[in-house]
């Protein structure tokens, strides 16, 4: 393996060894009276060229655009783009994102999305309990960055792993002067959501250096469930039980008078427990709104300082140094802890009066309390992440216009989550036993000094809540250290044109660490269940490192001719040598033919790669509660797989049980993308523009969970894999194991049209804009046990927080005269189809709209007013997204959002 990649490192090394003549100005100096020529590096090449012209579709986002509606973060605006999938965000009532912002293009998951800055690796997101696998963009300040390129196609031969969906790259500002500073106040219609950001940018030039400094505050309030339409009841019905809580146990029925049913037995509303006549049979109409004063958009506050130094020492030779600190601290709000007691997890309620009025000892498989401890405080995930990055290089010319650069980059994404007003278990049944340590092997004295007696059958005091409430903590960090070298020129001129060249090589370590809670993950003492009402689970420290090296190509075939004004093929090639896997060679063509001046045609055949992430391989074993429906639920235990399953059996919550893990095991992801399209710029029409492009993009050896779902259907009708679900003598799903393999193929086809049209008449500058993405295919292919293929066609589905419309689209027009200036925008989602108790039902189009209008008051001042979702329109109904009624990956529920944004500069 090291034999065959030297020669490509040899001839590298070689040209980058030119470096040392830099001391030479003599040789590097430019031909005095040269005509300069701007010089042009577009994200998907290396090579520096002079003109925009590429092989793969890319658009542009310039710093109108990023501007252009109330969005406060670089996420909400690249997630309005119609070629971007679900993605996650501020939504979620359970913090399904924890703060993070992510991207998905091509819906092919934030994972297969490559996200660079000014060109470099940003360093992937943290915070959740364990650590993320993609880039948040959340912790990027959007004061520093002037525009933003997305590649729409595969881009592993120039710039390594990930790259399989596409690129974004951000380009900072570069030897900016002035100051600027922006301000911006929004809230919703309902007027809650308060928003406050402030941008500050200011550069200076001192001496030979250009010193620019960026500062990012923004603080975002909550939306809560109650106070939408939408989100206020669940769908799927109201848990049952009251806030009184239900209790089951046998021996009641002589004690109450009455057959104990079998929902168990519960309090009247408000009514004093320790009277026995207070208390009756539990009824279907006992419910409890669990999903009330939970968020649908959770808080959030980020602050971001990012420096940057340009020092130019001569024509040939520039210094160049980053520095980034961000902060965020954001919290997911949901229901107070479901009760897990029962007789067979060790709980017991002696015949004590001071803990128990009923006379009876509640013990027993047959005993359990079901309900949620209301008075404990709802539960909150919370979290605080600090993002730091550091990074310094030198770039310069060479003789003949060679362009060089080396760059240093260490970054980490340090966090601490923390889980509040969770339960301790072992305080919990300890004081449900009336602080009676007697038969307890373990030692237990820390949980006996202090011990409050808990009084189930009354509201529990605040002595009893502070005696038993938990606040979990983790801390998790993700790292990464990136080095890069690279070099660009013109070989030699060939009658076309310059034959372009570029190489690098790049050496990377990434790493994650995570600590969980080591009291949460203790062994109980007094329950035999677990210690405390958060999800034991074990920590990861995980970390590999690779070396790469990369050749790129641009051949000019013809110029100047009939039907060929420009034919030009790019070639690349990277290697890859990863610690975890080995080695993997990706290579990419692509064409460009301009057969007249006015329209382009353009192609590319793309191999590409994902690497296996650190959560992927190492992810140390962890519960969850994953919704599904059991198919042993309700009858179905005649099914192969259910049996020994009681047929009374019905499954008591929506979400079971699950633990999941790393795989150490896994093998790379590997695709192909095949891409082709047009640019029309007719000569006629100045100012017109429209880009059409057609993708096909296969996957092989998708990294993937079986899925809980599919996991209990196989075993339900086959018997396999049964081995991989545990239940209790109920018949209950007290674990499922399912883990990441390289299970699946997935293809995506589709194709994506750009129109723009800008001009200017008397009544004013006028820009238009429109893009449209059409999804034609999205199929994953999974192989079964038994051999059988799996088939799931994703397209015009709505499912479990993602949805799959056809059609995607957005419009936008500008308007600009004197002072004032306005601007319109217009953004569709398609139609999908959900599946409800085996029938489909219709989600019909969304689409929103979002006006602004601005007014310059002076050269230093100007302001702008604007309202997103004018029509305030909510989310469509989701009956599969039942817990908030609406897949909060794809829609949001705020509704309408007003802003007043003012800007000054100097």
């Amino acid at each position: 393996m090291l034999n065959r990649r030297l020669p490509l490192c040899n001839a590298i090394a070689l040209a980058i060894s030119g470096f040392t003549v830099i001391a030479a100005p003599e040789a590097l100096a430019q031909t005095e009276g040269a005509v300069q020529i701007e010089e042009i590096r577009i994200v998907g090449s290396r090579i520096i060229r002079q003109d925009e012209v590429s092989t793969s579709p890319v658009q542009t986002l310039s710093e109108a655009d990023l501007r252009a509606d109330g969005s406060m973060s670089i996420g909400e605006t690249l997630q309005s783009l119609p070629f971007v999938g679900p993605s996650l965000n501020n939504n979620g009532s359970a913090g399904t994102s924890h703060g993070s912002s992510s991207l998905n293009l091509r819906n092919l998951g934030e994972n297969r999305s490559l996200v660079l800055v000014n060109g470099r690796r940003w360093v992937n997101g943290a915070g959740t309990r364990g650590f993320r696998d993609f880039v948040d963009l959340n912790t990027i300040p959007q004061a520093m960055i002037e525009r933003i390129e997305v590649l729409q196609d595969g881009a592993t031969a120039v710039y390594g792993a990930d790259a399989i969906a596409g690129v974004v790259n951000m380009h900072t500002y570069q030897n900016f002067e002035g100051l600027r500073i922006k301000t911006n106040y929004g809230e919703t219609g309902e007027g809650d959501r308060e928003t406050l950001g402030i941008d500050i940018l200011a550069g200076r030039n001192v001496g030979n250096s250009n010193w620019t400094v960026a500062l990012t505050h923004v603080d975002q309030k909550a939306i809560f469930t109650q106070d939408r339409e939408l989100t206020a009841i669940p769908l799927n019905g109201l848990s049952l039980g009251t806030p009184e809580l239900l209790f089951r146990e046998s021996s009641l029925a002589p004690v109450v008078g009455f057959t104990v049913p079998t929902n168990g037995i519960t309090r009247d509303p408000g009514a004093d427990g320790s009277n026995r006549a207070n208390w009756r049979g539990a009824r279907t109409t006992d419910t409890y709104n669990r999903y009330d004063n939970n968020y649908v958009v959770g808080p959030l506050e980020r602050t971001s300082l990012f420096v940057q130094n340009t020092t130019t020492f001569s024509d040939a030779l520039q210094f160049n140094v980053e520095a980034l600190y961000n902060k965020r601290k954001s919290d997911q709000q949901f229901s107070q802890a479901l009760s897990v007691i029962q007789g067979s997890r060790g709980f017991t309620i002696p015949n004590n009066p001071a803990v128990n009025p009923f006379g009876v000892t509640f013990a027993g498989s047959d005993f359990r309390v079901t309900g949620f401890h209301t008075e404990n405080g709802y539960r909150q995930n919370q979290q605080e992440v600090e993002t730091l990055r550091l990074g310094a290089g030198f770039s310069g010319v060479l003789a003949n216009d060679w362009r060089w650069d080396v760059f240093y980059s260490w970054a980490e994404n340090e966090a601490k989550f923390r889980s509040v007003n969770q339960m301790d278990l072992d305080r919990l049944a300890l004081g449900m036993r009336n602080c009676s340590t007697t038969g307890l092997t373990a030692n237990v004295s820390d949980l006996a000094s202090g011990c409050v007696p808990i009084n189930l059958f009354n509201p529990m005091t605040q002595a009893m809540v502070d005696y038993v409430n938990f606040t979990g903590n983790d801390k998790n960090a993700a790292e990464q250290t990136d080095f890069t070298a690279n070099l660009t020129g013109d070989i030699m001129e060939l009658p076309a044109g310059p034959l372009a060249f570029a190489a690098g090589i790049e050496y990377r370590e990434e790493l994650g660490r995570d600590i969980a809670d080591a009291y949460i993950n203790a062994a109980p003492r007094v329950n035999t269940y677990q210690t405390t009402s958060s999800a034991p689970r074990e920590g990861t420290n995980g970390k590999y490192d690779l070396s790469e090296a990369y050749v790129e190509l641009s051949v000019p075939v013809l110029a100047d001719q009939a039907f060929a004004k420009d034919l030009r093929v790019d070639l690349a090639t990277r290697f890859s040598d990863y610690s975890t896997f080995g080695d993997t060679t990706n290579s990419k063509v692509g064409v460009v033919w301009r057969p007249v001046e006015d329209l382009m045609l353009r192609a590319t055949w793309a191999e590409g790669f994902r690497a296996p992430s650190i959560l992927e391989l190492f992810e140390g074993a962890r519960s969850t509660n994953i919704p599904v429906s059991d198919p042993c639920s309700g009858g179905g235990a005649g099914l192969i797989g259910c049996q020994g399953v009681p047929g009374s059996y019905i499954q008591p919550e929506a979400a079971v049980p699950a633990s999941v893990g790393g795989n150490g095991n896994l093998n790379p992801e590997t695709s192909e993308n095949i891409s082709y399209g047009f640019v029309y710029t007719p000569s006629a029409l100045q100012g017109f523009s429209v880009t059409m492009d057609w993708y096909d993009i296969k996957i092989d050896n998708t990294i993937s969970t079986f899925g809980a779902q599919n996991l209990l259907n196989l075993c339900a009708s086959t018997g396999q894999r049964c081995n991989f679900i545990v239940r209790d003598s109920s018949g209950e799903i007290q674990d499922l194991a399912d883990g990441p393999i390289n299970l699946n193929s997935t293809r995506v086809r589709g194709a994506d049209l750009v129109a723009r049209y800008a001009h200017d008449n008397r009544f004013g500058a006028w820009e238009y804009s429109l893009g449209v993405s059409k999804l034609s295919e999205i199929v994953e292919e999974s192989t079964l046990p038994n051999g059988n293929i799996q088939v799931n066609d994703k397209l015009g589905k709505a499912l479990l927080r993602e949805a799959f419309p056809e059609l995607r689209a957005n419009f936008s027009a500008r308007w600009r005269l004197d002072q004032w200036s306005a601007n319109y925008s217009a953004r569709m989602i398609g139609d999908t189809d959900e599946t409800v108790a085996g029938a489909p039902r219709h989600i019909g189009t969304m689409v929103y709209h979002n006006a602004a209008v601005g007014y310059e008051f002076s050269d230093a001042l100007s302001g702008r007013l604007g309202i997103d979702n004018l029509a305030d329109k909510m989310p469509p109904v989701s009956l599969v997204n039942t817990n908030i009624n609406f897949d909060q990956n794809t829609y949001n529920a705020m509704g309408r959002y007003l802003y007043l944004q003012v800007n000054y500069s100097l």
